[in-house]
């Protein structure tokens, strides 16, 4: 249920708003240490959220397919919810490519310049979950872990809370890839570490939510927060192992 501020204003998409203007503000203090061109982050913002927004409906769209097939007039009715973080994140990774190309920018700088930027925003926004009573977990019968943070209250009845777990869980992300942002040789590495740390949290988180979006019987973000970590983890030592024999 989407909730409002004085009956107008999405509760959830302020949060939203306030995640995007954070997260600009956070990239505007990197651009120059990353030797990107002043207002950077301006561009980046204009090219990114418009594919992120897109890309976040058309990935719930698509695993809502059944019900979006019989109602194809909704597709565009963001207003009533429906956006998928994943889809954002894809979204906006092809908007900011795009614009790495146009610019001729390293993509890599940009997306090491968004990565804390990004799974700060995601730690904001789940909050959004909360106000509407969604992205909760299974029930919880035990009296005992009947509280908050452990569960939330919904339909008259306690839920773990899987949207505070991953908060949390992408909170201590965020000052994970901050520590370790200038200690990066590469450009990308950083980026690498947020596909790692967010995906090794959200398979876990994922498994015990009640609203999955499903592929059969896949958890369809489970099934790529792991696809993720493999690729992402990968990837970055793959990298350290060719640093380490050019040094031979």
């Amino acid at each position: 249920m989407e909730r409002t501020l004085f009956g107008v204003i999405p509760i959830y998409g302020l949060l939203i708003a306030l995640a995007i203007a954070l997260g600009a503000f956070y990239c505007m203090r990197q651009e120059k240490r990353l030797g990107l061109p002043k207002d950077t982050a301006v561009d980046f913002a204009l090219w990114a959220v418009p594919f992120a927004i897109v890309g976040a409906r058309l990935y719930y769209v698509v695993f809502n397919w059944d019900y979006y097939a019989a109602c194809p007039a909704d597709i565009i009715k963001v207003w009533e919810g429906g956006m998928a973080i994943y889809g954002g994140v894809i979204g906006g990774a092809v908007g900011v490519w795009l614009m790495s190309r146009i610019k001729k920018l390293s993509f890599g700088a940009l997306a090491d310049m968004v990565a804390p930027a990004l799974i700060l925003g995601q730690t904001i926004g789940r909050w959004g979950n909360f106000v509407n009573g969604e992205a909760y977990g299974n029930l919880i019968t035990d009296p005992k872990w009947q509280f908050f943070p452990a569960a939330v209250f919904v339909g008259n009845e306690w839920h773990m809370a899987t949207f505070f777990y991953e908060s949390m869980w992408d909170l201590a992300g965020f000052f994970f890839l901050h520590a370790l942002r200038k200690k990066m040789k590469k450009p990308g590495d950083l980026f690498l570490l947020y596909l790692v740390w967010y995906g090794a949290g959200r398979t876990v988180i994922e498994g015990l939510r009640t609203d999955s979006l499903m592929w059969g019987p896949f958890r369809v973000s489970q099934v790529l927060s792991v696809v993720l970590v493999v690729l992402g983890g990968s990837w970055f030592m793959l990298r350290r192992v060719r640093e380490k024999s050019k040094a031979i």
